[in-house]
């Protein structure tokens, strides 16, 4: 596959290759992504709606963006380091593909991971690990994700097309077959 080399184009401020990739908002709230810095690979994926996650519950959030990716490209939501260090909140398909061919909105797969503690009430957990009030009864281990909160990060990235060949025997080398564990722990 031949990649438009209209559509590539090399930064002269830092020499990063560029993607022309084009973007509908689907929500007027909706937040244009945008690189915190310079050297960034992701760009920040932003909740355009509330949505409570209760423990042991996946939901989709909504960004109300869609992109238009250009062929050869591939859109990966990935895990947002903070939120991963602080919570119990996973991306159960991390990184989730968005393929160049998807037109529709593009959502953050979210998990909550944690083990009801039978504690209902109003308060529960933001993204931060802060507890908040909310307007309805919810366990105490749920988390609440605010419309505005920076739930994911986006990164984009070139996807060569594989062309198979079917062979009777593959070329011979160091690893082997060794599959998982089979170069140890310890260094």
């Amino acid at each position: 596959m031949v990649i438009d080399e209209e559509r590539l184009l090399m930064n002269q401020t830092n020499d990063r290759l560029v993607a022309q990739v084009k973007l509908k908002k689907l929500h007027p709230e909706a937040v244009i992504p945008q690189y915190a810095r310079a050297l960034d690979a992701g760009f920040d994926l932003v909740a355009v709606e509330d949505v409570l996650i209760a423990p042991g519950q996946t939901v989709k959030i909504p960004t109300g963006l869609a992109f238009a990716l250009p062929e050869g490209y591939e859109l990966q939501v990935r895990p947002r380091s903070g939120i991963g260090a602080k919570t119990k909140l996973r991306l159960p398909n991390a990184p989730g593909t968005i393929d160049a061919g998807y037109r529709g909105e593009v959502c953050v797969l979210m998990e909550n991971i944690r083990i009801p503690s039978g504690k209902i009430g109003n308060v529960c957990l933001d993204a931060g690990e802060k507890e908040v009030t909310v307007d309805t009864e919810v366990d105490s281990h749920s988390y609440f994700i605010k419309k505005g909160d920076r739930v994911a990060q986006g990164v984009i990235g070139v996807v060569p097309v594989a062309r198979f060949e079917v062979v009777d025997e593959l070329d011979e080398t160091e690893r082997g077959a060794g599959g998982f564990g089979s170069s140890g722990i310890n260094g």
